[in-house]
């Protein structure tokens, strides 16, 4: 018991209590149950992999992304997470191809650029393969200190960079915003 509560320890978002909720609730499921999860544990493990591209999970390579004749694979998202691409998705406006990080930026937890997938994207755009980056890092310290870096490695490159913008939400009040994000409302204005 105390081992499979250590390894639910390490689930994001699972402190102790909740891996010992976890665990009585594995013991008193059924066999049937406790043997499909540590199945679906295993099949995602052995058939799931990283694109060889853009390194966005997926069960073929390149993913259906990059395989796909429809994209644009001259324009590419970068996004920190591979759970990022499925927001991105959800728009239905976007149709290039992707490049996920798997991280960002932070030298508190000893994350610094060689710990992130971004050698790739630099030499994809170094060989002339990408007319547009778009960052799309999350709006925190270190996505806009990744969002800084990648910039900056960039522009060496004859290719046109972009940040998503960022403001008040979609159903939002603008007096509950705070400062920055008013700020960045105000300067991502666009003419109507």
């Amino acid at each position: 018991m105390a081992r499979l509560i250590e390894e639910l320890k390490k689930l994001p978002g699972v402190g102790t209590k909740s891996a010992q909720r976890y665990a009585f609730y594995l013991l008193r499921a059924s066999d049937e149950d406790a043997v499909a999860l540590a199945d679906a544990v295993r099949g995602l493990k052995a058939s799931l992999r990283l694109c060889s591209v853009c390194n966005n999970v997926t069960d073929i390579d390149p993913c259906a992304y990059c395989a796909s004749p429809q994209r644009n694979k001259r324009m590419v998202c970068v996004v920190e997470e591979a759970t990022n691409v499925a927001a991105v998705e959800r728009t239905q406006t976007y149709q290039g191809v992707y490049h996920v990080l798997h991280g960002t930026l932070s030298p508190l937890h000893g994350v610094g650029p060689d710990q992130l997938r971004a050698q790739s994207l630099l030499s994809r755009v170094e060989r002339g393969e990408i007319d547009e980056v778009i960052l799309a890092t999350n709006p925190t310290l270190e996505g806009e200190a990744t969002a800084d870096w990648l910039a900056t490695a960039l522009r060496r490159f004859s290719v046109k960079i972009t940040r998503i913008a960022t403001g008040v939400p979609a159903g939002s009040d603008i007096e509950y915003a705070d400062e920055v994000t008013m700020a960045r409302a105000i300067e991502g204005r666009r003419e109507v």
